[in-house]
């Protein structure tokens, strides 16, 4: 079996720190602790905690399942279907490392007003990719006639991220992990013609 470097550690322990902790909240020793590797080897590897919070960012959008969003739209149903089924998947992904840590990419977010310029691009940079694959399929529900067009099809993809977002905000704070896909099942109505 394949030993696992120590950057192989680093990056798979953050992710789990930076969820519990937040960016601010955690320490470069609160994760060398975490992987088991000695303080003096993180910045063998990164420059700055920054550079590893926006690596496990990215890391962490990388591994989004949109297999059901981007399938064939005659088998996978209609496009709020496909919204819904690919929001469950992200309700469960969050469910599965803790609601009360909520999900990465917002606990991130929260912290980009002192996390610095790295973090702070590969957020952005997140919730742009996630909207424009949102926008693709909303926009072939307005084609379709299943989702509303009173309103940019790029606008509706920011407001279900929005709402289900703040919904596994709230579920963080609550503890309530049906919180998120409350909140995006009624966003989801709302984009109903």
């Amino acid at each position: 079996m394949p030993q696992v470097s120590v950057k192989g550690k680093l990056v798979e322990h953050a992710e789990t720190v930076f969820r519990r902790r937040g960016f601010n909240g955690a320490s470069v020793q609160d994760i060398t602790s975490a992987a088991g590797v000695p303080k003096g080897s993180f910045y063998n590897h990164f420059k700055s905690k920054q550079e590893l919070a926006a690596e496990i960012v990215r890391r962490y959008s990388g591994a989004t399942d949109f297999s059901m969003l981007t399938t064939d739209t005659h088998t996978a149903g209609t496009a709020p279907e496909r919204l819904r089924a690919h929001f469950a998947a992200q309700a469960n992904r969050t469910r599965a490392t803790g609601t009360e840590y909520g999900c990465l990419l917002v606990t991130m977010a929260s912290d980009t007003p002192t996390a610095g310029d790295e973090v702070r691009s590969a957020v952005r940079d997140s919730i742009d990719d996630w909207t424009t694959i949102l926008h693709t399929v909303i926009e072939q529900g307005q084609r379709a006639g299943e989702i509303t067009s009173d309103r940019p099809a790029r606008d509706l993809a920011a407001f279900l991220i929005d709402a289900f977002e703040g919904g596994a905000l709230r579920g963080k704070a609550t503890g309530d992990p049906t919180a998120s896909m409350k909140s995006l099942d009624i966003a989801l109505g709302a984009l109903l013609p």
